[in-house]
């Protein structure tokens, strides 16, 4: 009976373990913010994994950053609209949206090496690792284009169906991409480059950014509404629904951690949630780093997020432009780095 009553009293004990770890947040604070300046707005965040700098898309010029020195390491110019980088063998793929093109760059010298042409303005890139392949997805010729990175060469184009968003891919060969005016998720072959299916993201509006639990098999969708969308990547099936801050942009997963990350440029906040079973998450923090943070990356050996922003100029609704887009302030550009 003694040995029973032990057990039992061991397994309350576990069982009460886990509200009280989430009701003592996840930890999640700023560390520092590095002020970089310089002109433009900005987009994705992009960590080399190799060299472990942060690549910050700005507009006309691509900014490189060493997080642990707070510095800027070099400024790629010359470009236009970019949105995002992907790395492969010692090289960064910057979709350039303005120009309908990939601009290739050394990731050790930053000399432009590369400029492939590819789908009407590119936006999310990524490298799909079991084809070699970069692929783009065009927001304006709704598709994806593939590039193999051995020969840098154009391999073929997916009809997605609609303004494609980010994308994950799940290391077998599938890539899975939101669909922003659809509101749904396409999946497709990177080989053979064959849609599999279109699923409906159900109570996700405007799909933007994605990240995906390799492991579980499950898609982040981050949505209008201060919604994150989880689906079963084999069925499409929606499986559970995270409150988030507003205006998401971005996700990211950690698997080490189990942590679901959510940057809201509106609320100006970073959100945590923590992956309690595959269709089952508690939100842990919201925590506070700036309006206008809407992106992020996150560091997968020392799971520190990192997300920019800038402060803005008051703007005037006017009956020619009624929504007005904010301009940065000179010199107001500047990273915020969050750990535990």
């Amino acid at each position: 009976m003694k040995t029973i009553s032990r057990c039992l009293s061991l397994l309350a004990s576990a069982l009460l373990a886990v509200p009280l770890a989430h009701a003592a947040g996840s930890g999640y604070h700023v560390v520092k913010t590095v002020t970089l300046g310089g002109d433009g707005g900005f987009d994705y965040l992009n960590q080399d994994p190799d060299s472990g700098y942060l690549y910050i898309t700005r507009g006309t010029h691509l900014m490189v950053v060493d997080v642990n020195a707070g510095k800027l390491v070099n400024d790629i110019t010359g470009l236009a609209g970019i949105h995002g980088t992907a790395f492969a063998n010692g090289k960064a793929y910057i979709s350039e949206g303005g120009a309908n093109k990939v601009t290739v760059v050394d990731t050790k010298t930053f000399a432009k090496v590369a400029e492939i042409a590819v789908g009407m303005n590119p936006d999310g890139i990524l490298y799909e690792a079991v084809s070699k392949r970069i692929f783009t997805f065009n927001g304006r010729s709704n598709d994806a284009t593939a590039i193999d990175v051995a020969t840098g060469k154009v391999v073929g184009t997916v009809a997605l169906g609609g303004k494609p968003e980010a994308a994950s891919a799940d290391e077998k060969g599938m890539l899975y991409v939101n669909v922003e005016n659809k509101n749904e998720l396409v999946a497709f072959d990177a080989k053979t480059l064959q849609v599999k299916a279109h699923y409906p993201l159900t109570g996700c509006e405007s799909p933007s950014g994605q990240a995906m639990d390799v492991a579980h098999a499950r898609l982040f969708a981050v949505c209008d509404g201060g919604v994150m969308a989880v689906a079963d990547a084999a069925s499409g099936k929606v499986v559970a629904s995270v409150k988030i801050g507003n205006g998401p942009d971005a996700a990211r997963f950690d698997p080490a951690t189990g942590y679901a990350f959510s940057s809201n440029g509106q609320s100006g906040t970073l959100t945590v949630a923590h992956e309690d079973g595959p269709d089952q998450y508690t939100v842990l923090d919201n925590v506070e780093t700036a309006r206008g943070a809407r992106t992020l990356e996150l560091d997968l050996k020392t799971h520190q997020v990192f997300v920019v922003t800038a402060d803005y100029q008051p703007v005037t609704p006017s009956a020619d432009n009624p929504q007005p887009r904010p301009t940065p302030v000179p010199g107001s550009f500047r990273l915020i780095v969050l750990g535990r």
